[in-house]
């Protein structure tokens, strides 16, 4: 049974005006976040979908990039999870986050922050997509040049090991002193 037309426009704007605006709280972003996950998954399980079978790959609860008031890394982990374990059922192996335009340390510190306070909650893993937070660094430094090759797959490798530290509940921002391709 599908709901009147009404529920579901007003479903479609309640979804898409936090992005409209970067100004927006982490709290309301975290409502329209947990809004969106619950008609997702009732659509999902509708079509019979497999969940066991799919990874998901959901930005993180965020405050708009330009909100006067941005979180805390604490604040978004704790949104984030909350969200998730309120709207993601356990069959959904693995969550993949998209960074979210988020700078690639603060994405990383998110990350862990998650892994770090909610460890033993989580029926899923909680990782990044190849996204902004492993890539951005490598792809600065390339810039399509092979003589930059070298330097810019350091980076990678030094942003993939960060992330899986972060990954296991394990990164520290001390991580990021002392690498080799930011003195190149």
């Amino acid at each position: 049974m599908n709901p009147p037309n009404e529920t579901r426009q007003t479903a479609v704007r309640s979804a898409t005006v936090g992005w409209r605006y970067d100004a927006v709280s982490i709290g309301y972003h975290g409502a329209v976040v947990h809004g969106r996950s619950i008609t997702v998954f009732n659509q999902l399980h509708t079509q019979r979908v497999t969940l066991e079978g799919m990874i998901l790959k959901p930005n993180m609860v965020l405050p708009g990039l330009t909100c006067p008031k941005q979180a805390a890394v604490d604040e978004v982990a704790d949104a984030t999870v909350t969200c998730l374990l309120r709207a993601v059922p356990a069959a959904v192996p693995g969550i993949a986050f998209l960074s979210g335009a988020q700078p690639y340390e603060l994405a990383s510190t998110h990350l862990n922050a998650m892994n770090l306070r909610f460890k033993t909650r989580m029926p899923w893993a909680l990782t990044f997509s190849f996204s902004r937070a492993i890539q951005q660094p490598a792809l600065e430094i390339w810039k399509g040049q092979q003589a930059n090759a070298a330097t810019a797959q350091q980076a990678l490798y030094h942003r993939a090991r960060c992330n899986s530290a972060a990954r296991l509940g394990q990164y520290r921002r001390e991580m990021e002193n002392n690498v080799d391709w930011r003195t190149s």
